[in-house]
Order: structure tokens, then C-alpha cells, then sequence
């Protein structure tokens, strides 16, 4: 009989190498021995049927998320998103907090010993955007609404210093013109009217698909409606869309953030750019719904 290694059964089973693994020393697939520290798999081996899980236990993402959110899992999914993507999101943004530390705050609601200043603004936008992932899981399923933006952005910059400025419109649209990387963006007078012509592309949408959450992504993100929060605001909504419309989320990492930006810059051009860094960032998720055993 001829056998395959554990990576070659992976790829072929379009799983991860650890699930392989997993099976073998479950003793599911049948045949399969560990030679010192190799397991050695049937050429003609059978790709175990998936056991069913507790009814109380979702195998869906959202409903797995919401579980672990209410329940207060720690890690599985829902504490892996918070940290990644806040992470993630508002270091592209300025943030000086570490993934570590941004962890810290998270599990244990305290900053910890830190070897150099850390600005009370990061973390306060830290705790704020665990708050607001909370309510796009909360919010998955409704439509999306210029009220729901405004909501998340109050959400995002409430007790930062931007918040105590006058001119700065906390959960509003903006009252002060800005650009976006050296790029005009909508002049506040026109924002209402933008962000309402764009919401009402978006509603007549029967079933948005990726590329249509990405022409949404773009369009609001050159509107720039808020003052400032306009990037987290926006890929917040992307992770709420795609648990609306079952398509795998995707977590912008800060490595990836030149290749997201040029996409931006360049979607009218050329849809690609966008569309493969995502795509990228949805193999990595799916990575994590294998290792969690969600679909």
C-alpha cells in the first residue's frame, strides 16, 4: 500500500496540516500509523466526516460569535477578532499601542507595566473599538444605515481629546474640510447628500457580493464623512456586511496596509489591486475558521 505524508493529505483535503494531524492521533483515519514522529497516511484514505457538534455549540460564525461574546469565551474567534482587528486598525492609524498590549487591555481591562509613554488617547480608542466590534456582531443582520455609522463613530471617539473639541463633530458628519493621504475629499456641505445617493446604491443591492462591499468601502472612504475615524468606521462596516451576507470577513494587517491603500487609490482604475489584497486577508481567516472548526 502507498502512503502520503501529512502535508500532501492536507492539500489534498484542502484542510490545514494541523486537522490532519488531529484526525490521525483521533485514530479517524483508518490506516494511518506514526513512524517516530511522522504519520504515514493510505494513499486511498478517506477524508473523515466532520463529528457533529453540541446543538448548544454554532459551527456558523456569527452564531459562534455571538456565544462566545455573551458568554465571555476566551480564546476562540470573537477574542481572536477583537485583538487582531483593533489591533490592526488603529495601528494603521496612528496607534502606538503593541499587539501586546492591546491583547493586555482586552483580557484584563488594564494597561500593565509599559517601558515608555503610552497616550491615553490610544488607549482609550482601544477599549472603544472592542466596543464597537461588539455592536457590528450585535448589528449583523440589520441593514446598514447612516444612523448606524453615526452610532459606531460616536462609539469609536466618545472620551477621546478630539471629543472635547468644539469643532469636532463626535457622531456627525464632518464640519471642517480634510484630505485623505494628500487627496481632496467631499466638502461638508455636500457629505448628506453623498452619504445618502451612496446608501441608496447600496440598499437597492439584492445580495451584495464582495466586489460590492468594496466599491461601498471606496466610495465612502473618498466621501470621508467624519472629521476622523473614517478608515476604522469603514472596515468595521466591511466585517458587519460580511457576516450579513455570509462572506468570509477580512482583517486588513498592518503589513498589508500599503497594498489596501493603493487599492483604495486606485479602484476606479484598476478593481484588482483592492480586490486581491482582501482577497489575501480572506485566506487568513479562513485559516482561522478551519483552526475553530467554523464554516
Amino acid at each position: 500500500m502507498d502512503y502520503t505524508s501529512v502535508r500532501e493529505t492536507a492539500e489534498k483535503w484542502g484542510i490545514t496540516e494541523r486537522v490532519v494531524r488531529g484526525y490521525c492521533a483521533d485514530g479517524r483515519i483508518e490506516g494511518a500509523y506514526l513512524k517516530g514522529k511522522t504519520w504515514n497516511i493510505p494513499e486511498n484514505a478517506e477524508k473523515p466526516a466532520r463529528k457533529e457538534r453540541q446543538r448548544l455549540i454554532p459551527a456558523d460564525l456569527l452564531g459562534r460569535l455571538r456565544l462566545e461574546k455573551e458568554q465571555g469565551i476566551s480564546g476562540g474567534i470573537y477574542h481572536k477578532i477583537q485583538i487582531e482587528m483593533t489591533y490592526n486598525s488603529n495601528h494603521m492609524e496612528g496607534s502606538c499601542l503593541t499587539h501586546e498590549q492591546t491583547r493586555f487591555i482586552f483580557e484584563t481591562n488594564t494597561v500593565g507595566v509599559t517601558d515608555g509613554d503610552v497616550r491615553v488617547d490610544d488607549i482609550i480608542e482601544t477599549v472603544n473599538h472592542f466596543r464597537c466590534i461588539d455592536a457590528v456582531i450585535g448589528w449583523a443582520e440589520r441593514p446598514l444605515s447612516e444612523n448606524m455609522l453615526k452610532q459606531l463613530h460616536r462609539m469609536l471617539k466618545t472620551e477621546t481629546a478630539d471629543s472635547r473639541k468644539k469643532w469636532f463633530a463626535v457622531g456627525e458628519y464632518k464640519r471642517v474640510v480634510n484630505e485623505v493621504g494628500g487627496l481632496p475629499t467631499v466638502s461638508p456641505r455636500e457629505v448628506p447628500a453623498r452619504m445618502k445617493a451612496l446608501m441608496a446604491d447600496y440598499r437597492s443591492l439584492h445580495k451584495p457580493e464582495l466586489d460590492d462591499l468594496l466599491e461601498f468601502h471606496y466610495r465612502f472612504e473618498r466621501i470621508h464623512p467624519f472629521q476622523d475615524g473614517n478608515g476604522r468606521i469603514g472596515r468595521l462596516i466591511l466585517l458587519k456586511e460580511c457576516l450579513k451576507n455570509g462572506i468570509v470577513p477580512f482583517i486588513i494587517e498592518d503589513e498589508m496596509k500599503w497594498y489596501y491603500y493603493r487599492g483604495l487609490r486606485e479602484w476606479e482604475k484598476e478593481r484588482g489591486f483592492l480586490r486581491e489584497t482582501c482577497l489575501a486577508a480572506q485566506d487568513r481567516f479562513r485559516a482561522w475558521m478551519e483552526y475553530f472548526e467554523l464554516h
